[in-house]
């Protein structure tokens, strides 16, 4: 699956500016962490400092609530840490369960990795050394249990092999994390700020793993991997616990809403996660294009011609808006 948030296509396609479009392509919260107005000039004209650098990584450890003996890397995105992993890990297969975010499979074939696609860790091949599992799955919101994690990592751990679970939407229920595994199994956790804390464009990314892989991952990504500002940004969001906890809630509701709206327009709720719901209807792909026709922008799907997905909108007006289409 590819990535959404970029209007360029739509507007070459349907017209308008960016502004009359409601984007509903991304799985990014709508209700952002509230920037300081102002941030130290310092932060824009001099290199991050190690302990701007420390204090982002202590932040982290405690809102994913990372073990003693475990490592966290900091990086400009997790896409920056999909992409670097293949080439820090032995050569061999990658079972990737699917279907999935395509950037994933992508990397790794980049890398000289032959890619093996599965729909369940259950299935992972006999010959495959290492495995990928996006947990909650994006886009079916899919979670994989602990036990199950536990399985394939003691597996690809008698071949020398990595598990990687790309946790970039379980900040919505920290329960799913499979954090815990990190010290004592080869396993690489991806945490992505921005989803949850609605930075995108602010690029911050976690991997948390063995010290080893951590050390790995350090020295491949060089000195100062992220800006002053993300630095500073990142350690406050990461410590507004209350923020979190209320974020949490919204999300629920608002996802609740836009439930509503699909299944009053015929569609049945085919999964997703409190940040973007995968709705199932016979004619997705005629109401993907009719909705485009009306600047409202979704997700759709080469692999599936009867799913749609859709990010949250941001206010009572926007879901609407997206009644308001679907009826006509």
């Amino acid at each position: 699956m590819k990535h959404g948030g970029d209007l360029t296509e739509a507007i070459a396609r349907h017209g308008g500016a960016p502004g009359s479009w409601l984007d509903l392509s991304t799985g990014i919260n709508p209700w952002p962490w509230p920037i300081p107005q102002h941030l130290p000039a310092s932060a824009w004209q001099r290199l991050p400092s190690r302990t701007e650098s420390e204090a982002l990584l202590d932040a982290a450890r405690k809102t994913y609530g990372v073990p003693g003996g475990a490592g966290v890397a900091a990086a400009a995105g997790t896409q920056a840490l999909i992409q670097l992993l293949p080439y820090l890990v032995p050569p061999g297969p990658v079972a990737i369960v699917g279907p999935t975010y395509s950037e994933h499979a992508l990397a790794w074939r980049n890398a000289g990795h032959p890619v093996i696609a599965v729909d369940h860790l259950g299935a992972c091949p006999e010959n495959a050394v290492h495995a990928v599992v996006v947990n909650p799955n994006n886009p079916d919101g899919r979670v994989t249990d602990c036990a199950a994690l536990t399985r394939i990592a003691t597996q690809l751990r008698g071949r020398g092999g990595w598990l990687v679970v790309d946790e970039a939407f379980s900040d919505v229920d920290p329960a799913i994390s499979a954090v815990a595994l990190c010290p004592d199994w080869p396993v690489v956790i991806l945490r992505s700020f921005g989803k949850f804390y609605g930075l995108a464009g602010l690029r911050l990314g976690f991997a948390i793993g063995t010290p080893d892989m951590i050390g790995r991952i350090v020295r491949a990504l060089g000195p100062w991997p992220c800006s002053g500002p993300a630095l500073l940004i990142g350690t406050a969001a990461l410590g507004d616990q209350p923020w979190a906890d209320h974020t949490r809630g919204k999300l629920e509701q608002q996802a609740g809403k836009l439930d509503q709206v699909l299944a009053n327009a015929g569609f049945t709720i085919a999964g997703g996660t409190p940040l973007f719901r995968l709705a199932r209807h016979l004619h997705a792909q005629k109401l993907h294009a009719a909705l485009a026709r009306r600047h409202i922008w979704c997700r759709s799907f080469d692999w599936a011609d009867d799913l749609l997905r859709f990010g949250l909108p941001s206010d009572d007006a926007g879901l609407e808006r997206l009644a308001a289409a679907l009826r006509d």
